[in-house]
């Protein structure tokens, strides 16, 4: 019986990897097609959002599964609750990437990126999907050097956001009111994205120690046994 526990929590972890992995995959497409509005690109985001969303119902049901059946205590309570709460940041990461695609079709065949900010969307995204990618690695291997790694690159989204907005704040600011809704949704959505990377990664961590207060600079990140 106490393997078939285990292997229920091996699931639950496969799960989580697999739902990364399609969120990676999504951030990825929808930030190519939100810097060369390639609106295909975007709808193909947006199509895929179903999957990533059936793949989070469907780790849901397996933990309050596992819940009920087996009644986990300890540290096995913690990881199979804190699988419940990754679930819903990596579906609403995914939701992120879909809002940036349909941004992208919203604005089509104009570019959906305001002029003078290109460069700098451009690097929120690659930092999206870097997070995502380390993020991924992370629930797949539990190594936690990957965790300040994740943190640097949304302390980097913050940077950016902050740029976003004095920029179309600034008195040399020239785009339209559409343009200047669109700088402000994008770049909140970017820097969203990476809040929700850390959360899962605080999450990880937090299976090591049980202490949601413990600074992750010290945590030693272990499998789960």
């Amino acid at each position: 019986m106490r393997e078939v526990f285990h292997q229920s929590l091996e699931d639950v972890q496969g799960r989580l990897v697999e739902i990364a992995e399609l969120v990676t995959v999504a951030i990825d497409k929808a930030t190519r097609a939100f810097g060369t509005s390639d609106v295909a690109l975007a709808e193909e985001v947006i199509e895929a959002d179903a999957v990533i969303d059936e793949k989070a119902v469907e780790l849901d049901e397996l933990a309050i599964e596992i819940l009920a059946r087996q009644q986990p205590v300890a540290r096995d309570l913690r990881i199979v609750v804190s699988a419940l709460r990754m679930s819903a940041s990596l579906e609403r990461m995914g939701d992120i990437a879909e809002h940036i695609a349909q941004l992208t079709r919203m604005r089509f065949p104009e570019r959906a990126i305001p002029k003078g900010l290109k460069s700098t969307f451009l690097k929120m995204g690659e930092l999206d999907v870097e997070a995502a990618r380390q993020l991924t690695e992370l629930l797949r291997t539990q190594d936690g050097d990957l965790i300040d790694e994740i943190r640097n690159a949304d302390d980097k989204l913050d940077e950016l956001h902050v740029s976003v907005f004095e920029k179309v704040l600034s008195d040399s600011w020239q785009g339209d009111p559409s343009a200047t809704v669109d700088a402000t949704l994008a770049s909140r959505y970017h820097e969203r994205f990476g809040d929700h990377a850390v959360s899962v990664a605080k999450k990880v961590a937090y299976l090591s120690t049980g202490d949601w207060t413990t600074s992750t600079d010290t945590i030693d990140v272990v499998t789960p046994q």
